[in-house]
C-alpha cells in the first residue's frame, strides 16, 4: 500500500501566507452574510425589565369617591365604610391604620 505523506507537499511561506489571507477573506465574507435581519428587529422591539414601555396608553377609568366609601387620613387609601374605625375632627381612619 502506498501512503501519501503530508510532508511531501511542501508549501513555501509565501504560498502559505496567501492561502491564509484567502481563508480569512472568505471567512469574513461568509460571516457578513450571516446577519439575520429578523434578529435585529426583535432586539429593537425587546424591552428590558425596568426599561421604557412601548408607546401604549393605559385604559384606566378613575371614579370619584362613592357614597359608601371614605378616604383614610393616615394611609390616604379609599376604603369601604365598613372599615371605618375612628373619626376625629372630620378626619376618618381605617381599621388597618388604627389596628
Amino acid at each position: 500500500m502506498a501512503f501519501e505523506s503530508a510532508a511531501s507537499a511542501v508549501i513555501s511561506e509565501e504560498e502559505r501566507a496567501k492561502e491564509i489571507a484567502q481563508l480569512k477573506a472568505g471567512k469574513t465574507a461568509q460571516m457578513a452574510n450571516l446577519i439575520d435581519e429578523t434578529e435585529t428587529f426583535l432586539a429593537e422591539e425587546y424591552v428590558l425589565p425596568g426599561g421604557e414601555a412601548a408607546e401604549e396608553e393605559a385604559g384606566v377609568e378613575i371614579l370619584s369617591e362613592q357614597a359608601d366609601e371614605f378616604t383614610c387620613a393616615s394611609c390616604f387609601m379609599v376604603r369601604h365604610r365598613t372599615q371605618l374605625v375612628r373619626e376625629d375632627n372630620g378626619q376618618k381612619f381605617c381599621s388597618e391604620c388604627e389596628g
